[in-house]
């Protein structure tokens, strides 16, 4: 896997997981720490990209 696939691959999971906590965020039966989990895995992957495109 190249490093631009790789990175396009990642801003995909950090887009789809954007979607899904807004998603949740809207829907009064998820779990706030389910909600807490995916925002601090978008942050995860936020921050990877961001070293990644730094090389």
């Amino acid at each position: 896997m190249t490093l631009s696939s790789h990175l396009q691959e990642l801003k995909r999971k950090h887009e789809t997981l954007s979607e899904a906590v807004e998603l949740a965020q809207r829907s009064p039966a998820t779990d706030d720490l389910e909600i807490a989990r995916m925002k601090k895995e978008k942050l995860h992957l936020k921050e990877e990209i961001s070293r990644l495109s730094t090389v």
